[in-house]
């Protein structure tokens, strides 16, 4: 009996030693693998601090550049403010030019207008003046002035087109434009917002009701457009 126990005991220290052996062996390892592992770690973190220190330094160029960047898109904006000014004054000076030119006659225009017709009132026995139902000057004048006030940007006496300078006379049965005569009925042509010009012309107490008192045929037409040529020949 006391040889079993011994044996048993033994047994039981074998594997006790064993397990300590083994335990002791891992242990070695593992503290082998660690300290390598911690060199390994030394050396990626001065290869870390390397490329911090670069990435640092990159990012303060960056920000260098983009200082100047912004700095050159501010004057490249406030040179495109500049360039939108000018752009805009001579867009305002090309609008003057073509609405002078067109004012003058210089240029043929076409657009939206109206077409007033003036005639010869009905002939009457019982009036003794035929002067009285006869289209004069001074009718022709009160429209053209009125269609100038109300926006129209040019004007024409029977498709003769009318400029700065342009006179009127009246000598009985026609009137002389500019030294050219046109006899009756006289058409006048306006190129403008047509509901202005109508409006203007037919307000209460103006001047249709004016050359209606005189006893002139009066006529107004909306047109969708109208086409008045350039003068011809010299003109100041």
């Amino acid at each position: 009996m006391k040889k079993k126990k011994i044996k048993g005991k033994q047994v039981v220290l074998s594997l006790v030693t064993l397990v300590l052996g083994f335990i002791l062996a891992f242990s070695y390892s593992l503290a082998n693998k660690e300290q390598a592992k911690n060199k390994i770690t030394d050396r990626q973190w001065e290869r870390e601090d390397q490329l911090r220190s670069q990435l640092i330094e990159q990012q303060k160029a960056n920000r260098k550049l983009q200082k100047e960047l912004y700095a050159k898109q501010s004057k490249v904006l406030d040179s495109e403010k500049e360039l939108s000014k000018e752009e805009q004054v001579f867009y305002n000076l090309a609008e003057d030019a073509e609405k002078y030119r067109m004012y003058l006659g210089k240029v043929k225009v076409k657009g939206k207008g109206i077409v007033v017709t003036l005639e010869d009132g009905d002939y009457n026995p019982d009036e003794e003046n035929v002067n009285n139902y006869l289209v004069h000057e001074h009718h022709i004048f009160s429209v053209i002035n009125e269609l100038y006030i109300a926006g129209a940007g040019a004007v024409a006496i029977n498709g003769q087109r009318l400029q700065h300078d342009s006179y009127i006379l009246c000598n009985g049965p026609v009137i002389t434009v500019d030294g050219v005569q046109h006899p009756a009925p006289f058409t006048i042509s306006a190129i403008g917002d047509p509901d202005v010009m109508a409006s203007a012309l037919n307000i209460t107490g103006g001047v249709k009701d004016q050359l209606v008192n005189d006893n002139i045929i009066f006529k107004l037409e909306k047109k969708d457009q109208i086409v008045l040529e350039p003068i011809l020949g010299e003109s100041s």
